[in-house]
């Protein structure tokens, strides 16, 4: 059995893995999460000239403190395009479905990662799963967010604070079944700004520690 330690492990080796792939002048994009943060140690330990941009306060911060330069993507001056992103996520189907927004940032990691030329994600082996189920991360509008989870159905408020966009924070807890047909509903329900389902055409790469290796697995 793969303890929390062993897991750490796999995360750290396939974080320094995609580290490897980034080159100087680049625009990073950075993810959010405890595996993201292996990330962030992996390319600051590189010392390259990168511009990067951040996905959560948190991960401002934390790059920040690493030495790492990160600059707004908001409108004005920002980057309109990225040469690369690196993540984590919660769950990994074997077509490449990724969930995504445990960590309540999914609306930005999406936005990120489909700014980005290549999109890579990082995980431990325990990630991956055979077939996408609930819960899906949601962020709702605040503004009648209690009557968008009664629409949804089997949806629940999570109890967390807003987003960092000041959305509210709920789980879909219902049957997935197709993800694609579940994230053509969600696209479709007024109040619901994103959700943690990502398909695999924004997926470049998928980095797996499993014990002392890294598979790797591309779309």
């Amino acid at each position: 059995m793969t303890g929390e330690g062993d897991r750490e492990g796999e995360k750290r080796l396939a974080a320094e893995a995609a580290a490897e792939l980034v080159e100087e002048g680049m625009s990073v994009g950075l993810g959010t999460g405890s595996t993201a943060r292996h990330f962030l140690v992996a390319l600051a330990a590189r010392t390259l000239d990168v511009r990067c941009v951040a996905t959560s306060p948190a991960t401002e911060r934390a790059a920040g403190a690493l030495g790492l330069a990160v600059e707004s993507f908001d409108t004005g001056d920002s980057l309109p395009q990225l040469d690369f992103a690196v993540d984590g996520a919660d769950q990994i189907s074997p077509e490449l479905w990724l969930v995504k927004g445990g960590g309540g940032a999914h609306t930005r990691e999406k936005i990120v990662a489909a700014a980005a030329e290549r999109f890579v994600v990082i995980a431990s082996s325990d990630k991956l799963v055979e077939r996408i189920h609930a819960p899906i991360p949601l962020e709702l509008l605040r503004y009648g967010a209690a009557a968008t989870i009664r629409r949804l159905g089997r949806a629940e408020r999570r109890d967390a604070p807003p987003t960092p966009d000041g959305g509210v924070l709920a789980d879909w807890l219902d049957e997935v079944g197709a993800p694609t047909e579940l994230a053509r509903h969600l696209d479709a329900e007024p109040g619901v700004v994103e959700h943690g389902l990502f398909p695999p055409d924004l997926v470049s790469d998928v980095f797996v520690g499993r014990g002392d290796v890294v598979e790797r697995r591309s779309r």
